[in-house]
This record gives C-alpha cells, structure tokens and sequence, in this order.
C-alpha cells in the first residue's frame, strides 16, 4: 500500500468512526484506539506535507450536529484537547510548558473530565438565552430549548458580579442513577440498551421533545469561562465566581503548583473517581493565568495549555461458568456469559451479554475460557477478551443454539441483522407472557397488578394466552388463583377496565408490533388516525408516513394480516379499548386560523413545535415547512435561525411571537 493510499485509508476510517460517535452515539472503538488512529495520521501527515488535505479529520473536531435543530457558529470555536494515556504523557507536557514560559512562575488546574455531551451557554443580564452544542467546533445545534429543562443549569444567575454577557461551557451529563433506570426501562421494552451515559445523554438532549428531555434529569458540570469581561485574570478564580453565580462546578477541582501535586492527583482520582454520581473518563489540565493561556496559543485543532489524561479501563479476568441463551418478548435469544462473580467499579460482576452469534464467534470463546469483563466508565459490563493462555486443553468452542432454549423451535435468521430469532411467536411461553407483561405495563395499558409475576400466573393457570384474553377476566377467576387474593383481584380489575381509555396511541405502543416503540406508535396514530384507517392501508402508504419507513411499515403491514392479531385487536375493539384518536383532537376548536399558511420557527416555552402545530391544524389553518409568498406569517420564538429572519425582510412576512400567537388563537384568555 502506498503512503497516499494508507493515508486516504486512515482518513476514511476516522470519518466512519466519527459519525458512529458523534451522529450515531453508537461508537465501534475505544476512545484510546481512536486517539492511536488519528496520531497515526498526524504523523503521516507531518512527514508527507504534499498530501495535505484541508478537511482532513486531523483539521477539524468530529461532529454531531442534526438536522432537526438550527446551526449557531459559535462566537469562540469549540476546541478539543490533545489526549494522554500515561503519567509520563502528562509530565512531558507539563516540561514542555515550563519550558514555553521560560522560566516564569505557573501553576495548573487540574479538574475531572465528565464523560458527557459538550454545550456552551451564553448568558446576558443574568439570563441563559442560548445553548449550543459542540458541533463541528465551528458552529452547533441550538438546543436552548432542551437546556431550560435541566435542573441543575440556572435560568436566572444568582446575584453576583457577572458580565453583562459571557459564555460558559461544560458537560451535559446522564447520573449513574438515571441511566440505569433508563436502561432498566429500555431493556424491558425490548429496546437497544445505551452503552453508556455519555451516549444517553447526548441521545436525550438532540430529542425533539422537550418534556421528555425533562424526564429523563438530566445533570451538568461547567469548567470554563469566556467573556471580553472576566471577573478575575484566572480560571480558577473565575470557576469559583462562577460557582457562586449558581453553576455546578466539580469539586475535584484544585491548583497544582509542581510536578509532584500533578502526578498526586492522578492517583488519587484514579482511585476516587468511582465514587463520583456520574461518569468519568479521565482529568484534564490547565494553565491557570489566562495571560499565560493567551501566549502559549493553540496547535490547529488543540490549545497548547491544556492536556487531557485518559483513565485505563478498569478490566479484570474471571472464569466463564457456563453461556444460557435467553428468549425475549419479540422472540430474539440472546446468549449470556455467566461468569464467576468478580468485583469491578464497585459492584460485582455475574452476568455479561454476549449480545449475538456474531459476537460469540468474533470472541471465539470455549467452554472454562477465562474472560476479559470490562466497564470503562460504563455500567453495563463487556466481555472484551478472552486469555486463550488460561485455556483448558480439549475444551470445546461455545456454539450458539440452533433451536429455542424454552419451546425447542428451530431459531430464524434476521435478514440483515445479527439475531436470531424463535418464530413460534404463539406458542414460546417467554414470548406470550412477555407480551402480556409489556401491554399492561405504566407506559402501555397501565394495568396495575399485572407484572411479570402475574403475567406467568396467568398463562400458567390457562386464563390468559394472548392480550384479548386480559378483558375476559372477573374478580371470581383471579381471586382462585395462588398469591392473588381480593384486594388484588379487585385492583386488577379495575386498572382493566381504567385501560379501556388510554389514547389511541398507547394502545399501538402496547400491541408489541415489531420496532413500534413509543415515538413511533404516537406517529403513526397521528397519521392513521384510527386501527380501522391502518388496517386499510397498502403497504406504500404506510411507508410513506414520517419515521417509519419500508422495515417497520411491513412489520405493520404483517402484524395487521396475521390471523392471532386480528383476533385479539378485535376482541380489544369489542372490550371497548381504544382503537381511534378522541374526537376532540381531530376537531376543530376555532377557526381564528382559517385561510393562513404558518411557518413555525425557533423554540418555544409554553408549548412544544408538535403542539402548535396540531393548534395550528384545529384553529383551521395550515403548517408549512419553508417561508414563501403564500406564508401568512411565522411563529417565531427564541433563537430563529438567521437565514429565515432574512427570508421574512425580503419577503415582507411579518413575525409573531409565542405570546402575540396564543393572544391571537384566544384572546380572553
């Protein structure tokens, strides 16, 4: 391979690489093995300036932005920092700095590095009116919207000394405690898991829903300050300003004056980092006088006065006991590794999955294999390894099942995908009591009484097999059943008969139709507005609906045509379930809007864009997405981008704001 193919090669792949992290939250590499790519690169780059490339990823920082949300520049561009993997890294830097200041006196900040989405907050008079991603460090999504829901970042600072105007930036985090809820949640919906809380966090803050970003709690940590009007001529002292204003600043933080502090604390956060709320993945170190950060200057991509250190994940090696392989409510089996228990960030390890058959053979693991179980700041465990020197002579390499573990049904391959799959869909007993469970859940039904206990109990003692069977239950057939006595009897039926007016949309969640999450069931019950209406439906129509696409649509599409689920939706149609969107959402509620095409821009505060939108449609008017002639006006709110502000001038398209919009559709209000 020649040197321009080997870099062209490299640039490629740290591209790929890039989008998995940035766009995707679905990173395939370790950060370190990231890092080992892109210095790979720099080097090759440096030896042969003839290839140079101006958007090349060694010239800029990898990108999340969406294109759900507006682009800001940033007024100061977003930086990375140069990453280390050993004590001697950091010390080498630390010489290179006392050598760049010749001899003057310095002292280092050093702070915790959370593992977390990057944001940057402009505040002017006291009020947060703007947050942006990092984006490509140029220019971010605008996320303000989502931001105003996290508790813990101030709208109003406290009473202070604060500029008129400043930036401060930070890391948008998911708590421990949080996640794994989250996950718990997820993993009960048959949802892929979040790896870790990093990915779940900048997953929550791109949502287009701002109160279910509120949900979710998220959290933040603030380490850097810019302003033209700076209370103090420090970092330190300007974090602990803004600490005072009302901002989460990390404790860990402390000013090292020698060699010896620095290599201090990074042994004594190697260690004591495991008993932070939230997640870590290493330290960084600043120069602390900011004249000091103004001469030392900036590489093309990196400050020069600031380094990161990365932590080792922490990994240990135990025995693998034996591999079970688990059937779920969609009838995917999974195989597990169960291991010999072994303490690891904390808490202590028995269980790992293996996730598919592809991971199992890439692995290559045997029968008494000694494993690698890995956390890396995440808190679902990872085989990442096996130590083939510990290997037992004879053994015999683990084989993925070819039959169901529970009804012995010979398994199917996903095409595409990496799953395999039990299709004895109504006769699995994991599967049909999963259904069972999973329709009756807060989220679906909200059937109380009914959980995974009970849904056994239920099929076991022949009562129920399929969801319609859940409304031919009395109180005389439940309260003849083992550990289900009269108050619970009663309690079950009446979170049965609560469940005959749960919305439309929550019904199709319940209904465990292939890849119908929750987003995607209140999507499609807006769109077809009623089971009758989807039932009717080609399978081009049902594609054509936003967020579906040709997968899920035929999932629908034969989920609806299956003989078993024609059978229990009309018997939950017959039940009184229901099967349409209520009336009172379709209908008008006025006409105040009748005749006016509106454009909707910016974010809002009292209502979300989803929500005007469907006052818009019962007011009579009508949603567009691009401003033109025919635009009557646009709602505006906080942060409209600029090219459609410029649209609006050139156009004559007046604004209205939120408050001048809700003051038009009522006006006694």
């Amino acid at each position: 391979m020649s040197v321009k193919e080997n870099i062209d090669r490299l640039r490629s792949e740290i591209n790929r690489h890039n989008h998995n992290y940035y766009v995707l939250n679905a990173p395939e590499i370790s950060d370190k093995d990231f890092d080992m790519l892109l210095k790979e690169l720099e080097a090759l780059e440096k030896e042969y300036p003839e290839f140079a490339d101006p958007d090349s990823p060694t010239q800029r920082v990898g990108s999340d932005l969406t294109k759900g949300f507006e682009h800001v520049v940033h007024a100061r561009p977003m930086m990375s920092l140069s990453n280390t993997y050993s004590i001697g890294e950091v010390d080498e830097w630390f010489e290179r700095i006392r050598k760049a200041l010749d001899g003057e006196d310095f002292s280092i900040v050093g702070e915790m590095k959370f593992d977390g989405t990057s944001i940057s907050i402009t505040y002017k008079n006291g009020r947060l009116v703007r947050a942006v991603t990092r984006g490509d460090g140029t220019q971010g999504d605008d996320v303000t919207a989502n931001v105003r829901t996290i508790r813990s970042i101030p709208l109003q600072l406290l009473p202070g000394d604060w500029p008129e105007e400043f930036e401060i930036r930070g890391e948008i985090l998911m708590p421990w405690e949080v996640f794994e809820k989250l996950n718990a949640e997820r993993a009960y919906n048959e949802e892929p898991l979040f790896a870790n809380p990093r990915n779940a966090a900048s997953g929550t803050l791109k949502m287009q829903d701002p109160r279910e970003v509120a949900r979710r709690h998220l959290d933040a940590r603030f380490y850097y300050l810019l302003s033209d009007n700076l209370p103090a001529d420090n970092h330190y002292d300007n974090m602990l300003e803004a600490e005072h204003w009302g901002f989460k600043v990390s404790k860990a933080m402390s000013k090292l004056r020698t060699l010896e502090e620095v290599d201090e604390y990074i042994a004594y956060w190697d260690e004591h980092r495991k008993e932070l709320p939230v997640a870590t993945d290493g330290l960084v170190f600043k120069v602390n006088s900011l004249r000091q950060q103004l001469n030392l200057g900036y590489t093309a991509k990196s400050p020069r006065w600031a380094v990161a250190f990365k932590f080792n994940p922490e990994r240990a090696c135990t025995p693998l006991r034996f591999v079970s392989f688990e059937t779920g409510r969609m009838g995917i089996v999974t195989p597990v590794a169960n291991l010999e228990p072994v303490q690891l960030s904390g808490t202590i390890v028995k269980r790992a999955s293996l996730h598919n058959d592809d991971i199992v053979q890439e692995l290559d693991i045997h029968e008494g294999d000694s494993l690698y179980v890995e956390k890396a700041g995440e808190i679902i465990p990872q085989i990442t390894g096996v130590d083939k020197s510990l290997r037992p002579a004879g053994v015999k390499k683990v084989v993925f099942v070819k039959a169901c573990p529970v009804c012995g049904t010979p398994l199917q391959r996903i095409f595409g995908e990496a799953a395999w799959v039990c299709p004895n869909k109504y006769g699995c007993r994991p599967q049909i009591t999963g259904r069972i469970e999973h329709f009756c859940a807060r989220r679906m039904m909200n059937i109380d009484g009914i959980g995974e206990e009970t849904a056994e109990l239920l099929y076991d003692s022949g009562l129920v097999s399929t969801i319609g069977e859940i409304y031919d239950l009395t109180e005389e057939k439940l309260s003849g059943l083992d550990r289900i006595g009269e108050k619970t009897a009663k309690r079950i039926m009446k979170g049965i008969e609560d469940s005959k007016s749960v919305p439309f949309e929550r019904v199709l969640y319940a209904l465990s139709i292939p890849n119908v999450g929750e987003t995607t069931a209140k999507r499609l019950a807006r769109t077809v507005i009623s089971m009758e209406n989807m039932r009717d439906m080609e399978l081009e129509q049902l594609s054509a609906i936003p967020d579906v696409g040709p997968i899920i649509a035929q999932n629908i599409y034969d989920f609806l045509r299956d003989p078993v689920n024609v059978e229990n939706i009309d018997r939950l149609t017959a039940a009184g379930v229901q099967m349409k969107v209520d009336e009172d959402k379709l209908k008008p509620s006025g006409n105040s809007l009748e005749g006016k095409t509106i454009v909707i821009s910016g974010t809002f505060q009292h209502h979300s864009r989803d929500e005007y939108k469907e006052i818009i449609m019962r007011e009579g008017g009508k949603n567009a997405g691009s401003i033109s002639k025919k635009t009557s006006f646009v709602l505006a709110g906080e942060n409209m981008g600029p090219a459609k502000l410029d649209k609006c001038k050139q156009l004559g398209i007046p604004l209205v704001s939120e408050d001048e919009f809700l003051e038009m559709i009522n006006p006694e209000s």
